[in-house]
């Protein structure tokens, strides 16, 4: 979810797509939140690990 919140986030710049952007950040935030809770320990929806 990061690479791909990362790649849209890149192709919103270089295309200047707005709603590209907008959700190239909304992906990259919920993958470092989801990853950074998944590091801890504790179960998020199920998973202990999201890569």
């Amino acid at each position: 979810m990061i690479i791909l919140g990362a790649v849209l986030l890149i192709a919103g710049l270089v295309f200047g797509i707005p709603l590209l952007n907008t959700v190239g950040v909304i992906l990259l935030v919920v993958g470092v939140v989801l990853a950074l809770v998944g590091s801890t320990g504790r179960v998020v929806g199920g998973r202990r690990h999201y890569y």
